[in-house]
């Protein structure tokens, strides 16, 4: 196989593109959760995605956040 052949065409580049947009921003988050808790948890019950949203930005935002 060449390696013209193994390079993904525009849509493939546009989704990588987007996938690694998503990463960086953490858009992703709640689909990596559930990647994990499968992975981990298989038995435990799956938070929403409400719930799971309402505690990352209370985690997020709640307590003390600066340097001094």
């Amino acid at each position: 196989m060449s390696e013209v052949a193994k390079t993904p065409g525009v849509k493939g580049r546009v989704r990588l593109a987007w996938e690694f947009i998503r990463e960086l921003s953490t858009d992703d988050a709640y689909e990596r959760y559930l990647a994990h808790h499968q992975a981990a948890h298989p038995d435990a019950p799956v938070l929403s995605r409400r719930a799971f949203f309402e505690i990352e930005q209370s985690r997020k935002w709640n307590g003390i956040k600066r340097c001094c």
